[in-house]
């Protein structure tokens, strides 16, 4: 698979990395029940190991996330890591939001592993894109939202060959790129930082290819790759 997504200079040096892969060929409908069952099982399992917020808090990934977003001088409890997010909304007591078969797939992956996942209508974006610091100024349409926000300096986004923010990184996606029932075409990513380990990012994106293909037997699979 062609390089698809890369980092900036600047960015690359604080160690962040994407793992990445294209499924084609697939069908966004409703979650089937074997989906939803793994999704109240994974609900289930994360009450029974974190039990309250503050315990999931103690947890290596969910701090590395953190220490990631510190260290580029931006608060991790207001633009909060979207696995720990997702973590959080259960430990509350809510379910994972069911949105579509593609999107529950990436949350069941992300509550399970703590990697946050993003997933993109392929056809909806202008390859190649890149990982980057925002410069001030950018808008973004956030996934459930109908107005733009404009990003300050520093945060870092991934945006396509015609500038379009799909994602701020590792916290939220794009509504002009999200995953719909006329999607046909996907592009994964699971998210790194310093003090993840590599295989398991890579692991977490391998996850949802697997899944995706339980429910899509038609769907095609391409090469992974890792920017970063």
């Amino acid at each position: 698979m062609p390089d698809i997504l890369g980092i900036s200079q600047e960015l690359s040096r604080t160690g962040v990395f994407l793992a990445y892969t294209i499924v084609r060929n697939v069908r966004v409908v409703e979650s089937p029940s074997y989906i939803v069952n793994i999704m109240a099982g994974e609900e289930a399992k994360v009450r029974s190991t974190f039990a309250t917020p503050s315990r999931l808090t103690d947890n290596p990934i969910i701090q590395a996330y953190r220490r990631f977003l510190w260290r580029l001088g931006i608060d991790p409890t207001k633009l909060r890591p979207s696995s720990e997010a997702l973590a959080r909304r259960v430990l509350r007591g809510s379910p994972l939001p069911r949105i579509n078969s593609i999107v529950d797939i990436g949350n069941i992956v992300s509550l399970r592993t703590l990697i946050p996942i993003g997933l993109y209508d392929l056809d909806s974006l202008s390859p190649p894109l890149t990982l980057k610091l925002a410069g001030g100024g950018e808008e973004f349409l956030p996934v459930g939202s109908e107005e733009f926000e404009v990003l300050s300096r520093g945060v870092p986004i991934i945006v396509d060959s015609k500038g379009i923010v799909i994602h701020v990184y590792p916290h939220r996606d794009s509504r002009l790129t999200m995953i719909t029932e006329r999607t046909r075409n996907v592009l994964i990513t699971s998210c790194g930082v310093p003090g993840v380990q590599r295989e398991l990012v890579i692991e977490a994106a391998k996850a949802v290819v697997d899944l995706i293909l339980n429910i899509n037997p038609q769907a095609e699979t391409g090469e992974f790759g890792v920017a970063g």
